[in-house]
């Protein structure tokens, strides 16, 4: 495996109990769901234009008339009502500086028995030990200029509202000291956004991370905000029926041609152009009139690119089935897919060739797909080479390959963005460092979707690189340990159940996960030095979109039943509306 590298590995994921303990419940128990609680909250904030400061009688009638119409459980009446003022300060505190803010955490987001950081009388002098997301939210907040404050108590809150220090306020916690200082904001009409803890008991409790940053980075400088990327990718997704790619791409000629069509519409989440056309709205100068028509060429192309690849990875890894369907060579045999993977990939540069760039942004474009086509191949070699000798394969050189597997192709789906909008000069370095951990992070969760227990037995019948099997056969040990080396080099017969019980002993499932948020918080990091705030907005936004739907199953059944029992159902302490 001479042609395999090797990565260096992000910096440890904090650690937390969110695996051990149950979520609340009066708040939704999964990221879609509470996001499409959002989505409905935002919605009706901008239908009805409730005004802020609201007092709290007012807030629970807006709350209770929310859950009515949006048919939710009323045990979430009090989530919606914090979601609600939330919603009703947004854009008020984006245009608040940030050295005009405070960010407040509370110290049970730490690691209780771990911790090393003492208290005064302001609250919790963080020693930056990298256990717990204190650290990362208080570098990156106080880098942007806030003010942040680690503590329970209020008092000191509340005196620098009354002395106007303070102009808004960042709250992460289960709303205790909310709740006293509401009155203050109130009357001093303090923007708020609260972001509630995910875990009861005020120790060792977590936090949606993504939320967090996204509230911490709000600025009225960054447009996207403003964009709505769940359109963005409705529409997009309606430029992949055959009609609208006849429309865009000229007629079809020939059987060849119609299946490349056929193909190219068939499902997808069209991940790569909803990226390039994010990337170029977020850097052009105007934005009011949505993509521009000749976009559309770009944003297929990059679809193509990427089509032509599966047909080809199918038929490599000898895969027969994608979307539920026949994979192409399995439908119309092998010389035939091949042909039309490589009409696709001609396609592409067909595109590209006949946009309305310049010849100067034409060739950046072209120079881009081309070398991220070569850095794909390079990646799909090194496994194909393996392939040939299957071998155990270390943690790092299955990531080398995701790195040049999969990352390339969000690389040249955010370049040709940017550089259609001319702007690909000024973030080349930020998109290539941001691609790479999205693109590793993404094909991490892949793995891990994998081997849920509805991934079925396909996952085992032909082994490829796999970060989760590679981290199982180096946690397992003795007898598990020799049946991951025979699972490696194709010499097993284990069911995807017997390896999912050696990935729960070796704890390959923690591990996994941890170098999945890991890889995601390294492509945060890349955005620090980004300039332009449309384009760290969109960036930022992003991967909590791609994210924000991963539901692990198959690997938690013995914490579930541990967290079933008596003693770990507690009841909510998030204050009542209804109590006030």
């Amino acid at each position: 495996m001479s042609d395999i590298q090797t990565v260096t590995l992000p910096r440890p994921v904090p650690v937390t109990n969110t695996r051990l303990r149950p979520p609340k419940k009066n708040i939704p128990q999964t990221k879609p769901e509470r996001d499409a609680v959002l989505r409905f909250i935002r919605a009706y904030v901008e239908r009805e234009k409730p005004v802020p400061p609201m007092p709290v009688p007012e807030l629970r009638v807006h709350a209770e008339r929310i859950v009515a119409e949006g048919g939710f459980a009323p045990i979430y009446l009090d989530y919606c009502g914090v979601l609600l003022n939330n919603e009703m300060w947004r854009e008020t505190l984006a245009t608040i500086p940030y050295e005009r803010r405070l960010l407040l955490l509370p110290k049970c987001l730490r690691v209780e028995d771990k911790c090393p950081a003492p208290f005064d009388e302001f609250g919790l002098l963080c020693k930056q030990c990298g256990l717990c997301t204190i650290q990362d939210f208080q570098e990156e907040a106080e880098r942007l200029g806030y003010a942040v404050l680690v503590a329970e108590g209020s008092a000191v809150v509340m005196s620098l509202i009354q002395t106007g220090q303070i102009e808004a306020i960042v709250g992460v916690s289960c709303l205790p000291v909310l709740e006293r200082t509401f009155p203050y904001m109130e009357a001093a009409a303090v923007p708020g956004i609260a972001v509630p803890l995910l875990q009861d008991d005020c120790i060792n409790t977590t936090v949606d991370i993504d939320w967090v940053w996204d509230v911490i980075h709000l600025t009225a400088e960054d447009k996207t905000r403003r964009l709505d990327l769940n359109g963005l990718q409705r529409e997009i997704k309606d430029w992949f029926t055959v009609e609208s790619l006849e429309t865009i791409m000229g007629p079809s000629e020939g059987r060849t041609e119609a299946l490349a069509r056929e193909w190219l519409a068939r499902d997808g989440k069209r991940w790569r152009p909803f990226l390039t056309v994010a990337a170029h709205q977020a850097l052009r100068a105007d934005r009011k009139d949505g993509p521009p028509e000749d976009l559309k060429k770009i944003a297929v192309a990059v679809e193509c690119f990427h089509k032509a690849s599966l047909i080809h990875d199918d038929i490599e890894d000898e895969d027969f089935e994608r979307y539920g369907e026949k994979t192409l060579h399995a439908e119309h045999g092998i010389p035939v897919a091949l042909n039309v993977g490589d009409l696709l990939i001609g396609e592409g540069y067909r595109l590209i060739g006949e946009c309305a760039a310049s010849p100067a942004i034409k060739a950046e474009m072209l120079l881009a797909a081309a070398d991220g086509q070569r850095q794909l191949c390079r990646g799909q070699g090194a496994e194909l080479v393996w392939a040939r000798n299957p071998e155990p394969l270390k943690t790092r050189e299955v990531l080398d390959i995701f790195r040049r597997k999969t990352a390339p192709a969000f690389e040249v789906a955010l370049k040709l963005g940017a550089s259609y909008a001319g702007q690909l000069a000024d973030v080349e370095d930020i998109l290539h460092a941001y691609s790479e951990a999205l693109g590793i992070a993404y094909q991490i969760r892949d793995d891990i979707e994998d081997l849920s227990e509805d991934s079925g037995e396909n996952v085992i019948a032909k082994i490829r690189p796999s970060l989760v099997l590679s981290t199982a056969r180096e946690r397992s040990k003795g007898a598990q340990k020799e049946a991951m080396e025979k699972l490696w080099r194709q010499e097993s017969e284990m069911t995807a159940a017997e390896v999912r019980d050696i990935v729960l002993d070796s704890g390959t499932d923690d591990r996994c996960l941890k170098l999945l948020e890991s890889y995601k918080e390294e492509a945060i990091r890349s955005l620090q030095d980004v300039d332009n705030a449309n384009l760290k907005g969109l960036l930022r936004r992003v991967i909590g979109k791609i994210f924000n739907d991963i539901e692990i199953k198959g690997w938690c059944r013995e914490f579930e039943e541990k967290n079933a029992t008596p003693e770990n159902l507690v009841e909510s302490q998030i204050p009542t509306l209804a109590a006030n």
